[in-house]
């Protein structure tokens, strides 16, 4: 089964900032020249017809972009790392996982060409060269490139077809795709034969349609057990239902309750989507003799039901014509259930960079992630390096920061590694 994966996604680092001079012959007033560092690469998802599950996505569950090259002398920036694109089914939800609370959609990929960043590269870092000030004129100061983000995504498929075929596991529904259409599914005489969602597609004259054959149902299958949850989820877009039943089957009747019972559990508008009911295996005498005592009780309860033998394509033409009658009479609106949302793509607002102050035992802790990189792409053991970082972290918009939280002159004041006295 192959419609849900989970995979660890990362996301390019940027590279680092340099910090050079420039010297050179008849330029006495070179001054600093670092580069900036390239942007990591994005991991991107996308929806492809030309990938029709998520098999690929088994084999291997971690997938990395490239980093974003160091800035060097020259003030030559290092090359941006290539995004990752990643191809998906259309129809494939992403997720983000989260270990707390309800995992995040960040898209709902139904149609080729969308698709979404899973994971943003890190931006590079700037080069020495962006803090040159007049009380400043040879930084050695440089920022380090940003980490990429890493996230755990899930892909979910959900099959994009006009109608599914339903029903108890051995009635039938594998070979009555393989008679209404062209497709080839496995087809034998034990339950479960089918651990694949299989799509076909119907032509009669000039029209056609997609039908898709749902894995067989069981009692419970919508607490998740058999098949359970991982094939009802492929009946939410389809726009309508054939149920398939067994005409050997002691209650056809009470087969069909029951089906649409465990539809209803998993979501209750599964069972209010327009169906069609077909009893198959007509070519079997038992069956062939009973069809007046079946008709009779499916007309009680104001049904009508339709006989067919798949093996024999008895009556599939003239269902498959019914079928086609009706999805003309199902307007677009009608298409997805009422209780299925509609997720556009998550585009991810650009990460603040905002000062904020906290306090940890007697020591004032200053958290900004800009402020951060360049602490840690500095020699901070340097003597010039760390005067230039006190000036930095000496600017009134940090200072006021610090005072609002209470810090006076001579209090101890960290920003990652870096710690002095205020």
């Amino acid at each position: 089964m192959f419609d849900r994966v989970e995979i660890i996604v990362k996301a390019g680092n940027g590279g680092d900032g340099a910090a050079s001079f420039r010297r050179e012959k008849f330029v006495p007033l070179g001054g600093p020249d670092g580069g900036d560092g390239g942007r990591g690469g994005s991991v991107i998802i996308r929806a492809d017809d030309d990938v029709s599950n998520l098999k690929f996505y088994r084999q291997n569950r971690v997938y990395s972009a490239d980093n974003g090259k160091n800035g060097s002398s020259k003030r030559k920036s290092g090359r941006s790392g290539a995004d990752l694109i990643l191809k998906v089914p259309p129809g494939t939800i992403v997720s983000e996982k989260v270990i707390l609370g309800k995992d995040i959609v960040l898209a709902d990929l139904k149609e080729k060409g969308q698709e979404v960043v899973a994971a943003a590269g890190g931006d590079g870092g700037l080069g020495n060269s962006h803090f040159a000030s007049s009380i400043n004129q040879a930084p050695v100061l440089a920022q380090k490139g940003e980490a990429g983000e890493e996230k755990t995504i899930i892909l979910e498929l959900k099959l994009i077809a006009d109608a599914g075929i339903v029903g108890y596991p051995n009635v039938g529904k594998s070979s009555l795709v393989a008679a209404a259409s062209a497709a080839n599914p496995k087809i034998a005489d034990y339950p479960f034969t089918t651990l694949e969602p299989v799509l076909g597609t119907v032509i009669i004259g000039h029209r056609s349609f997609v039908l898709a054959e749902i894995p067989g149902l069981i009692a419970e299958a919508g607490l998740g057990k058999g098949l359970g949850h991982d094939f009802l989820r492929h009946i939410v877009r389809t726009r309508l239902l054939v149920h398939l039943l067994n005409g050997d089957s002691p209650s056809p009747v009470d087969d069909m309750i029951q089906v649409n019972n465990e539809l209803s559990i998993f979501d209750s508008a599964l069972s209010k989507k327009p169906q069609i009911v077909a009893v198959n295996k007509i070519d079997l005498p038992q069956v062939r003799e009973r069809m007046p005592e079946i008709s009779g009780i499916f007309k009680e309860i104001g049904i009508k039901v339709h006989f067919i033998s798949a093996f024999t394509g008895e009556g599939v033409l003239e269902l498959m014509a019914e079928v086609l009658k009706e999805l003309d009479h199902i307007s677009p609106k009608e298409e997805a259930p009422a209780t299925e949302e509609t997720f556009a793509v998550f585009h991810p607002q650009p990460r603040g960079d905002s000062i904020k102050v906290s306090r940890d035992g007697d020591v004032f802790v200053i958290e900004n992630k800009s402020l951060e990189r360049i602490i840690e792409g500095t020699d901070s053991f340097n003597a010039e390096a760390k005067r230039q970082l006190i000036g930095l972290l000496n600017r009134p918009h940090i200072r006021k920061a610090l005072e609002r939280a209470g810090a006076k002159l001579g209090d101890r004041v960290r920003c990652a590694s870096f710690e002095w006295r205020w």
